[in-house]
């Protein structure tokens, strides 16, 4: 078994930051990239930012782009999001994702945490 458990979700008024964070654990060989995806209401999920593991590679939606800073700590298979400069539009639940290789299985799949509210509003 693989969890992901995320934190720091919460309320914050325009303007403002959040750090959220996301711990796997359990079975894992190896891990090859994890990220967070929102969804807010009546939209589909969609990917905010991304890590690759090895190298620390890392990517961002446009609409993030300047405002969130996705970071890994290896040792730890932690993987964290600081936003800063939220928007209302930012208002969703966040989800971390990681593709993680299990020592008993050949190939990565895909995993998923529970979500975290984020809410961002006066």
């Amino acid at each position: 078994q693989v969890q992901l458990v995320e934190s720091g979700g919460g309320l914050v008024q325009p303007g403002g930051s959040l750090r959220l964070s996301c711990v796997a654990s359990g079975s894992i060989f190896s891990i090859n990239s994890m990220g967070w995806f929102r969804q807010a209401p009546g939209k589909e999920r969609e990917s905010v930012a991304g890590i690759i593991w090895s190298g620390g590679r890392t990517y961002y939606a446009d609409s993030v782009k300047g405002r969130f800073i996705i970071s890994r700590d290896n040792a730890k298979n932690t993987v964290a999001l600081l936003m800063n400069s939220l928007k209302p539009e930012d208002t969703a639940i966040y989800f971390c994702g990681a593709r993680i290789r299990r020592p008993d299985y050949s190939s990565e799949n895909a995993y998923w945490g529970q979500g975290t509210q984020v809410t961002v509003s006066l």
